[in-house]
């Protein structure tokens, strides 16, 4: 693996992690909690995995400016600040629910859960649009 294709990864891992994220999402309203289990728990390695791997990208190549000009500028930026932002903010959203059901305290997971879920969705399919619009693949 070279340093130039770890965008194209991390945009697989965020990809992955979405499809994760959704197939335990219905798991889990079909009451299949040993599946829902399993996906979160994917969900949260891929993203790890995902966040090792931009840091070390990033670290070595530094901020990589959007070069898109027109309409695809402001576009690419409204996409790009929210994505920043609530990046931000799911890493300690992730670990507390994911804290939360494997300490059995399923009540308060389930509340927590209900607003970790669509801000780590988002973070995880705006970060795949961030890479198409960033290289242009």
């Amino acid at each position: 693996m070279t340093l130039a294709s770890l965008p194209a990864l991390n945009a697989a891992l965020n990809a992955t992690s979405a499809v994760f994220l959704v197939a335990g999402f219905g798991f889990i309203r079909r009451g299949r909690i040993g599946a829902h289990r399993a996906c979160m728990l994917a969900a949260f390695a891929t993203s790890t995995l995902f966040l090792v791997s931009y840091l070390v990208y990033h670290a070595r190549v530094g901020s990589v400016p959007y070069r898109g000009t027109g309409w695809h500028r402001p576009l690419y930026f409204s996409i790009l600040i929210p994505h920043t932002i609530l990046a931000a903010s799911i890493v300690p959203l992730a670990i507390l629910t994911l804290k939360r059901a494997l300490g059995g305290d399923f009540a308060r997971h389930a509340r927590l859960a209900r607003v970790t879920l669509p801000i780590w969705l988002y973070v995880s399919v705006s970060g795949v649009a961030v890479y198409l619009m960033l290289y242009g693949h």
